[in-house]
């Protein structure tokens, strides 16, 4: 499936919660859940009781949209994931939250994941003093994550280095004054803020 070039507010309103596509938009008066929360289309509020297919891959769809992935890299990250040593669908979360795009949406360079990405593939972020500008790239244990050095005084990081106690995912660390952060350790189910039923995606592809 080609990527999706239509409204964001659209899919939030699809899968019934916030999707945090928008960035400060999501957390405003002004995001269209709040006051248009039935489904988009002329039978959404008429729709009959969802199957149990339906369930697994409407979870499937809302965890793909959370972190901005295609089908072909969600499935690439299931079977990946199921073939590690542990539980699946926490492999699989774990794999991609580890993405390069999602590390520096979780640092607070980006205030939607969207723009996280824009951010690395427009060749704004090193890792360990290299440019990286693929933003499926995994991250590991120690890796120093930073915005470039000729891009560091761009006045698109004065937010960033304003902000006062920034809120980071505690896997990883980051000082907004010098733009630099780490990976300090690989992220745990816990970590995952999102609300994810990653079992029914489980069940879905396992059919």
């Amino acid at each position: 499936m080609a990527k999706y070039t239509g409204p964001d507010c659209r899919l939030c309103r699809r899968e019934g919660c916030k999707l945090y596509l928008k960035g400060t938009k999501c957390n405003s008066d002004k995001c269209p859940i709040l006051t248009k929360y039935a489904p988009p289309g002329d039978h959404g509020k008429g729709r009959k009781k969802a199957s149990g297919y339906s369930i697994q891959l409407r979870e499937k769809q809302k965890t793909k949209r959370f972190y901005g992935v295609t089908e072909k890299q969600f499935r690439m990250y299931y079977n990946k994931a199921s073939e590690m040593r542990g539980v699946t669908g926490e492999n699989m979360l774990i794999l991609i939250e580890r993405r390069l795009d999602n590390v520096v949406y979780r640092m607070g360079l980006g205030t939607s994941r969207a723009m996280a990405r824009q951010i690395v593939n427009h060749g704004h972020i090193t890792v360990n003093g290299k440019t990286v500008d693929i933003a499926s790239y995994i991250v590991k244990v120690g890796d120093v994550i930073a915005v470039k050095e000729n891009k560091k005084n761009s006045t698109m990081w004065d937010a960033v280095k304003d902000t006062k106690n920034l809120s980071i995912a505690k896997w990883l660390t980051f000082d907004n004054a010098t733009l630099t952060g780490s990976v300090a350790a690989l992220p745990e189910r816990a970590d995952i803020d999102l609300d994810i039923q990653e079992h029914l995606i489980v069940e879905l592809y396992s059919k």
